[in-house]
């Protein structure tokens, strides 16, 4: 039996529907995808306080983004296929546990090495958690339409969790210190560890091939290395340590890809990524995660740094733009049924490519107002191509290996992840540096920190006072802003691609 036949076998009419405890059981997957998609964006609003209290450099400072991202990526497809052996609700729960201790550490992180390996290991167990999510769903859902609805919630939630980052920073960053932000975590996860064996059956591959070490560790390292690669270039530019990190990711890639065609029974089936439907659905994942958290990179600094606005005011100002992205990944379930899902995805990415635009189109003058509007935008187009996106993916792999197809699906989430803060917030920092034009008497100390970072040239401006000081946060504000423009056009080229890519491959979904 091929996949296109397998899939129609469980998606018959005659499918047993979910009732009432299943729909609970969904609330409560929804926990830990709301934490883990929150923790990747959460910083964006705690970074200036954290900058302010631990001193980290520029490469610090994306690293405390990034390193979350790294490791999740560099897991989530080993986590997954083991998920389908050993049940996914026992990753889940071991998952959430470590979690939520790890979350706590973070907190009271004293250096910024200490936060950047606390975030490391966040990634180690949102890798246990993601992949079991999405898959559970297959198993819960056996009839197509629920699952379609229910994935549209599971998707919202990702994606809204995503957005909900600086909101939730920035409600508590206005009364309690940075900490705070990885201590929500605690609270979130205890009910999941209470009802998760209440209501969540167990599910697994009903007939296991044995564990793959060899096809673990090169999975792992083709992801990472992967991922690593474009945070160095991001950072550091084309070097030689990029090239060796490429290399060492095409080699690992390709080893995994030989490994998975000479086993009997591969963690992952590499004739999925030959279904265009699956892989245009996973390149739709990625673009769209790296549109989402590469907005939120510059946009929060922009309100904060550039605005003058407080965190918490910052924070709501993007509200609305949560509520279209609710809207939108719901409104497209029913919406599906009388257009074809390649459209309604391409015109999601066109809206999400329309917010950016606005802001580049704003350019010096972007505003308080444009940032809402264009968030509103784009929180639209992700909310929709992410729910479609990733029922295509769930609905076209194999039941059995849910868990290892849900875990691609998140794997480019997460690259996408590292690409939107490596690559569109490493555009920002890159046209910063080679911009900003500090005024003459600065000192040389003064400067170079002026030049890292916008919140290290405002703090410099701060402790400088006085003409000069207004003069250095001026360029500062400027430079950025320029960062912003190119970033923006960065964005809707991407957007553009998408929608290409939508129109090709989910024709046919």
């Amino acid at each position: 039996m091929d996949i296109r036949q397998q899939t129609l076998a469980i998606d018959e009419a005659t499918a047993p529907r979910a009732g009432a405890r299943e729909w609970v059981a969904l609330a409560v997957l929804m926990l830990p995808v709301l934490l883990v998609s929150i923790d990747n964006t959460v910083l964006a609003f705690a970074l200036p306080q954290i900058s302010l209290a631990l001193e980290p450099d520029a490469a610090q400072q994306l690293w405390m983004v990034d390193a979350y991202a790294l490791v999740l990526a560099g897991l989530l497809v080993a986590m997954g296929s083991l998920g389908d052996r050993f049940g996914r609700r026992r990753m889940l729960l071991i998952g959430a546990t470590g979690f939520a201790v790890v979350s706590v550490l973070a907190a009271f992180a004293p250096t910024a090495s200490a936060l950047i390996a606390a975030r490391a290991a966040l990634g180690l167990f949102g890798a246990m958690l993601m992949p079991s999510t999405l898959s559970l769903l297959r198993s819960t859902f056996p009839h197509r339409d629920q699952r379609r609805l229910a994935i549209a919630v599971w998707a919202t939630a990702f994606s809204v969790g995503s957005a909900l980052g600086p909101t939730v920073g920035g409600l508590l960053l206005e009364h309690f210190a940075w900490g705070s932000v990885f201590l929500m975590a605690v609270p979130v996860l205890l009910p999941l560890l209470v009802l998760a064996p209440l209501l969540v059956r167990e599910s697994r591959d009903p007939a296991p091939g044995p564990i793959d070490p060899l096809g673990i560790a090169l999975s792992i390292a083709a992801l990472g290395a992967l991922a690593a690669t474009i945070k160095h270039v991001a950072v550091e530019g084309p070097d030689l340590l990029a090239v060796a990190l490429l290399a060492v990711a095409i080699v690992a890639g390709l080893g995994f890809a030989r490994r998975m065609r000479s086993v009997d029974e591969p963690m992952l089936d590499l004739d999925l990524l030959r279904v265009p439907a699956f892989s245009g659905a996973i390149a739709i994942n990625l673009l769209s995660v790296v549109a989402l958290v590469g907005a939120l990179f510059f946009l929060t600094q922009h309100l904060q740094l550039v605005e003058g606005l407080s965190t918490l005011d910052a924070a709501l100002l993007l509200v609305p733009g949560t509520i279209a992205m609710v809207l939108a990944g719901l409104g497209v379930v029913r919406i599906v049924r009388h257009v074809p899902a390649h459209r309604v995805v391409a015109v999601g990415l066109a809206s999400s490519m329309a917010g950016y635009l606005l802001v580049a189109l704003a350019g010096d003058a972007l505003s308080p107002l444009h940032v809402a509007i264009a968030y509103v935008l784009l929180g639209a187009g992700v909310g929709a191509a992410e729910t479609l996106s990733n029922e295509i993916v769930v609905s076209t792999a194999p039941p059995a290996k849910a868990g290892a197809a849900s875990a691609v699906s998140e794997t480019a989430y997460e690259l996408g992840a590292v690409l939107g803060t490596a690559v569109l917030g490493g555009i920002v920092s890159a046209v910063y540096r080679a911009s900003i034009a500090l005024p003459d008497g600065v000192a040389s100390a003064d400067a170079d920190a002026a030049r890292e970072t916008l919140a290290g040239a405002l703090d410099v401006a701060e402790r400088v006072q006085g003409e000069l000081g207004a003069g250095i946060a001026e360029a500062a504000r400027a430079a950025f802003d320029q960062g912003a423009l190119w970033t923006a056009l960065t964005g809707a080229a991407l957007m553009a691609a998408a929608i290409v890519v939508a129109l090709r491959a989910l024709r046919r979904a």
